[in-house]
């Protein structure tokens, strides 16, 4: 049962979870979210097939009906679910993991997530206790559902003119290539633009440096104003620049502002970031005005907030990016729409995107640093108190392990939810400043805790 997460259940298919596990999450979902139509999608993985026949045995077993829309992106499913106004949906994929992962993201009405403390837990203990799944007196049937036009349509009231960007895609051999070619047309470069649940090229995380390697080569050679990622199900999405220079997507959250508050002509939005962006954000945003919010990261936290504080969009460093239009969920589609209508307006303005995120950048920045370690609480606080004693700090926000800002630095340390890693990142003014303070880091948490940096 290690594949129950807090954001939701994913796994090494065949180690982590089964068929017998899909099938009871299929078979409990409709009681959980008194759903009697379940809206179902997946990814292109190898195992996809095989968990989709599970769990929709599950659902019609219980009695509830099952929507089948097949292959179809993650934010595909979003869309579906809140459209159409079904109660819940589930999407067969793993995301960003390698091919042998694979799992499934629950929504609720709204398209809201349902994570590990809002549904995905009381499926779980039922699971663990064994309740019984005897069939339904009425079956429930299996109807398929082509909404792919729908969501295209949805889409391209987004698009904008790129006719004199010279752009190139990376689509991963993911869920991306459902819709690229529809939308982009054929002027773009493509890379790995067949579907692939293998992922042969690379695995699709556009994180990863070594995966966005092709992206950054075939920029160069090509001369492209902008490069273009997504990962396997399409819901993240990130850049490369004309140098070939990946963007930092955190920043995208920042210069989405050229798009809302520029083109549209939005006035003093609501934007949400997540704990690890950056401070460059709230600066070059405050500018418009901007009213922003800082909360944990991943969809279930993120998705729930923006609707709460009825924000206009958001972003995480991983390259979600979620609005309002959108059913306040993310989508790579969605986002890569609205930045190329940006660098597209910079290039008329004789402006190029390394020049828009020069503009917005402000500080060096370490990254995310991943330490294997056993006693997480202990050692965020060690780090915290360590700090705090030296500097009284200028801010503390404490739900998502800790950040804390100082009048030339700041950093946030804090559990991965998926990963068993304590996660830390830094920024500082200077690199020298900025080396410093990781370097005093990572000395306190070999020494006190045997931590191992990965």
């Amino acid at each position: 049962m290690g594949a129950f997460h807090a954001y939701d259940i994913r796994g090494i298919y065949g180690v982590d979870f089964d068929r017998t596990t899909a099938y009871k999450v299929g078979y409990f979902l409709p009681e959980l979210l008194g759903a009697d139509e379940v809206l179902v999608g997946r990814d292109c993985r190898v195992s996809s097939q095989e968990i989709h026949d599970a769990l929709v045995q599950g659902i019609c077993d219980a009695g509830a009906d099952v929507a089948d829309i097949g292959l179809s992106s993650t934010p595909m499913v979003y869309f579906g679910t809140a459209n159409y106004g079904y109660k819940a949906s589930v999407q067969i994929t793993a995301s960003h993991n390698p091919a042998q992962y694979n799992g499934m993201k629950v929504s609720r009405e709204h398209a809201l997530p349902v994570g590990l403390d809002t549904g995905l837990g009381q499926i779980k203990a039922w699971i663990e206790e064994g309740r019984p799944t005897p069939v339904a007196a009425k079956r429930g049937t299996v109807r398929e559902k082509d909404i792919h036009r729908d969501y295209i349509d949805f889409m391209m009231k987004f698009k904008g003119d790129y006719s004199t960007l010279k752009i190139a895609f990376d689509l991963s051999n993911g869920m991306a290539n459902l819709f690229a070619h529809e939308v982009f047309g054929e002027a773009p470069e493509y890379l790995f633009d067949t579907i692939d649940g293998r992922f042969p090229n690379h695995e699709p995380n556009p994180l990863v440096a070594k995966n966005v390697g092709p992206l950054k080569q075939r920029v160069r050679e090509t001369g492209a104003d902008v490069g273009v990622i997504y990962d396997g199900d399409a819901d993240r999405v990130m850049f490369v620049d004309e140098k070939g220079q990946f963007v930092a997507p955190d920043l995208i959250i920042a210069m989405m502002a050229l798009y809302f508050c520029g083109e549209r002509g939005e006035k003093a939005p609501r934007v949400l970031q997540e704990i690890r962006s950056s401070k460059a954000v709230g600066e070059f945003l405050e500018k418009y005005g901007a009213e922003l919010h800082t909360w944990r990261v991943g969809r279930a936290f993120a998705a729930p907030k923006l609707r709460e504080i009825d924000g206009l969009w958001g972003g995480e460093l991983a390259g979600h990016y979620y609005f309002k239009d959108f059913f306040y969920s993310d989508s790579g589609l969605l986002s890569s729409l609205i930045v190329l209508r940006i660098v597209a307006s910079l290039k008329r303005q004789g402006k190029t995107l390394s020049d828009q995120i020069a503009e917005i950048a402000g500080y060096c920045n370490s990254g995310e640093i991943n330490f294997r370690l056993e006693d997480k609480a202990g050692a965020m606080d060690a780090v915290r108190d360590h700090f705090a004693a030296q500097e009284t700090p200028l801010k503390l926000m404490d739900f998502d392990g800790y950040r804390l800002e100082f009048a030339d630095w700041w950093f946030n340390i804090r559990p991965s939810n998926t990963e068993p890693y304590l996660r830390f990142i830094c920024e500082a003014r200077d690199e020298e400043l900025l080396r410093a303070k990781v370097a005093e880091t990572c000395q306190l948490l070999e020494e006190r805790f045997g931590a191992i940096r990965s």
